[in-house]
């Protein structure tokens, strides 16, 4: 039953997407090219309204059971009416941040996606007690806004997100978790099926009604495959989603050296240096497929390690993904302490010779 209904999802996706492009038109829905946006003309944005509905209908089909599945449904529906609206009209940060407290809120206090403890090496647990809630709201939200932020170039966010989507869904079965497996896997078809159509050059953009969606349902995906464990498994969803993580932690960053608003806009974000690499648009995407699928990969690899093994692994992983950022210069120009260090220690050692 499962195959028809991803099959069932793939199609439907496909089929409303060309829908829901005239819809965006009829509606004012539309993105108009600038200074920051790649795109030189102007372009529907309402797409994520296909990969939802699409979401909706396996759901129905499907109708996976357990106590989460109405509290999701319920939040979801909240958060892709604020990414319609704001397609539509574009919201304050302010009212949108609200709306994704409201959806967050809705899941982790209604259907009780909260977690409560991590299980320490060596016996014990760390008990959040009443910080369970906030902090579990604070991620839903920071991984809802993280896989908006890579939302800039053609089929972008749908393939980090399928890519992610595919790795959680992978590892739901490896641990047996029918629930997480079977929306997961529609989640991941309903958005293979609008990728036909966001893939550069695109004919539609997801919006903030697909980003939103696909970011919402990513972190509290990963809330329920990985919650309440221990702490190498409670690491294993920031691997996941290395790469929209990276990116947002890189843009708080760099906001902070160059003595910007962390809410300011700017034209500094992964897929950004690359291009100005030299890389293609097309290019450019298919090295963040390739980055987002390495930490998929680099996520299961350290689910089977040992604490040791899964430590140095971790700063090894960390290591690459800062070299890699100085590299491209995802912080500025000039931000490059660890090549500069591995220069002085290069140099030192070539002296002491």
């Amino acid at each position: 039953m499962i195959y028809i209904t991803l099959i069932l999802c793939f199609m439907c996706s496909i089929l409303l997407t060309p829908f829901v492009k005239k819809l965006a038109f009829k509606i004012g829905a539309t993105d108009k090219p600038n200074q920051r946006k790649v795109h030189q003309k102007i372009m529907p944005r309402l797409g994520g309204l296909a990969i939802y509905l699409s979401f909706i209908i396996g759901m129905l089909v499907l109708r996976p059971g357990g106590d989460y599945t109405l509290p999701i449904i319920v939040g979801s529906m909240i958060i892709v009416i604020t990414g319609i609206l704001d397609d539509m009209m574009e919201l304050s940060a302010k009212v949108k941040f609200i709306a994704q407290i409201a959806a967050a809120a809705v899941v982790v206090i209604w259907g009780g996606i909260d977690v409560d403890f991590i299980n320490v090496p060596f016996g014990g647990k760390i008990e959040f007690g009443y910080l369970s809630v906030p902090l579990t709201i604070i991620w839903i939200v920071g991984i809802t806004n993280a896989i908006n932020l890579i939302d800039g170039l053609d089929g972008l966010a749908a393939g980090v997100s399928s890519i992610a989507l595919i790795t959680i869904s992978g590892m739901a079965v490896i641990m047996g978790d029918g629930f997480v497996t079977a929306i997961a896997s529609i989640v991941l078809a309903s958005t293979l099926g609008f990728l036909i159509y966001n893939f550069h050059p695109a004919k539609i953009f997801m919006g903030d009604t697909g980003a939103l969606f696909l970011g919402y349902m990513i972190s509290v995906l990963s809330l329920l495959g990985f919650k309440n464990v221990t702490i190498i498994s409670f690491i294993v969803p920031i691997i996941i989603l290395g790469v929209p993580i990276s990116d947002t932690f890189f843009a708080i960053l760099r906001r902070i050296v160059n003595k910007k608003p962390l809410s300011a806009p700017d034209k500094s974000h992964l897929h950004h240096c690359l291009l100005r690499s030299g890389f293609t648009h097309r290019q450019t995407v298919l090295i963040i497929y390739a980055m987002a699928a390495f930490f998929g990969l680099a996520a299961i690899i350290f689910s089977q390690a040992k604490l040791l093994g899964g430590s140095l692994f971790i700063v090894l992983l960390l290591i690459m993904i800062e070299l890699f950022a100085e590299m491209i210069g995802l912080v500025g120009k000039n931000y490059r302490p660890l090549i500069k260090f591995m220069r002085v220690i290069l140099v030192t050692t070539v002296r002491n010779r």
